[in-house]
């Protein structure tokens, strides 16, 4: 008997109750959310950096997915590829033989990183994450390891000791036997690593909560502290990997650094099938798979799938073929440079930061007396609410989509897809403009939305 399933009949179909299956059956304050800012938006397709609505009208993609559409959507190498690798019908996931997919894209990605020498394959960020600290505990024998203030590795329970948000650990103790440090402090690491427990420091080369990058000469410091204390240093890639800010790794920025292990994921999918790879010297893994009764000791169900792998594969071509990361430093120059310029002209904007396309749009308090009463009164509603008017707006008015860059920060964090072009900075930088000058003017509908999120931010407290 054949079974017949069609999916665009079924999207056709029941498609428009979207919003009302998720409030039922899923998280039921995402719909609430978008609904109160102004989100509940409905896209019909996608193509490179753009969404497109039912009436055909674009969207500048600034959020890539939180980064994982590095090479935006549909691309067509990466689409083909994924075509290719369910029409070749493979024999995927016998689990006991060794298929040549993931080696090959072992082999690519190990290329990026010469010091490095083997991969685990997981399906997620923060698998690859819970991978490295496995990993590096073991390796070492040691049990606490070291993350900075602010970090954000993922939200499983080993990740999640290794966050620096209490937002997102308060309620889920015990955790792991973990402690933090400041970013950038090499004497407050050392005094850590001076108790002799450290495994290891897991480090964003640049945070993606605030944008706030690591000052020149911290990684080289930390390593050269680590290894003179027998720790590892775990550089954790997956947002600012493959490309985003402007080399094909973020702490390769940073001469002489080396990291042990190194955890990539996002881009690596294509935006298609889950990746994550740990990638990590040979001595680790060689101590952790130490002998054939070990063979197992670590491993994931769907790690290392055909599909993903060809879509792995398929990204890293795209990105040595069309010069992704050369384009990623010019366009991201470009924006940054733009955006720069505007800070003398908006006394509301306080900071542009970031590397290649991860930047950080920061405000800060007014000088005027007619803007600081309106900002004080946000701020004592809620911290990072005039972000939010900013990044509303962006949308409604203007058809962008970004993200603040996290809570209680009057940041916005743009990681739009490599690809983007200059035409698309413009856009961007247009719109930006043209909602600094409403904010600036005192008045106008963006204050009385401001109104409105105080209201909602008061009732939920």
């Amino acid at each position: 008997m054949t079974t017949e399933f069609d999916l665009g009949a079924l999207l056709a179909e029941r498609g428009a109750e979207r919003y009302e299956l998720h409030v039922k059956h899923l998280n039921p304050q995402l719909p609430r959310m978008l609904h109160t800012i102004g989100f509940d938006k409905v896209y019909e397709r996608a193509e490179g950096a753009h969404f497109f609505d039912a009436d055909g009208n674009d969207h500048l993609d600034m959020l890539a997915g939180f980064g994982v559409m590095g090479l935006g959507r549909h691309h067509p190498v990466v689409r083909k590829a994924l075509h290719d690798v369910l029409d070749l019908g493979l024999a995927d996931l016998t689990r006991f033989d060794c298929q040549p997919l993931p080696g090959l894209l072992a082999e690519r990605l190990l290329a990026h990183s010469p010091h490095l020498d083997r991969v685990f394959f997981g399906n997620s960020g923060t698998e690859a994450v819970e991978t490295a600290l496995k990993f590096a505990r073991y390796a070492t024998g040691r049990p606490r390891v070291l993350y900075c203030d602010h970090a954000f590795h993922g939200l499983t329970t080993g990740a999640l000791s290794v966050n620096g948000e209490s937002g997102f650990r308060d309620g889920f103790a015990p955790l792991l036997p973990d402690t933090a440090v400041p970013l950038g402090d090499l004497d407050a690491l050392a005094r850590e690593l001076k108790k002799g427990d450290v495994a290891a420091l897991i480090v964003e080369p640049i945070q993606g909560k605030g944008v706030h990058e690591a000052p020149p000469g911290y990684l080289r410091g930390a390593q050269e502290l680590l290894r003179r204390h027998k720790a590892l240093l775990i550089a954790d890639e997956v947002q600012t990997g493959l490309g985003r800010t402007g080399d094909f790794y973020a702490y390769q920025h940073e001469d002489g650094v080396e990291p042990d292990l190194v955890c990539v994921a996002k881009a690596l999918s294509g935006g298609y099938v889950p990746v994550g790879a740990t990638l990590g010297k040979d001595w680790i893994f060689k101590k952790v798979y130490s002998s054939m009764d070990r063979v197992l000791v670590h491993s994931a169900s769907f790690g290392s799938g055909a599909q993903a792998m060809a879509c792995g594969l398929a990204v890293l071509s795209v990105m040595e073929n069309e010069q992704i990361v050369a384009g990623v430093r010019t366009t991201g120059e470009l924006l940054k440079s733009r955006l720069t310029a505007l800070i003398g002209k908006y006394e509301l904007l306080a900071d542009v930061r970031g590397r290649g396309l991860m930047i950080g749009i920061e405000f800060g308090r007014p000088t005027s007396m007619k803007l600081r009463g309106r900002w004080a009164m946000l701020q004592a509603a809620r911290k990072g609410l005039f972000a939010q008017m900013v990044v509303v707006p962006l949308l409604q008015r203007h058809r962008i989509l970004t993200q603040v860059s996290g809570d209680h920060l009057e940041v916005i964090k743009l990681i739009p897809p490599l690809i983007i072009d200059e035409a698309d900075v413009d856009r961007f930088v247009d719109a930006f403009t043209a909602v600094m000058d409403d904010a600036h003017s005192g008045g106008g509908l963006m204050w009385d939305f401001g109104k409105t999120l105080i209201k909602q931010a008061v009732a939920n407290r």
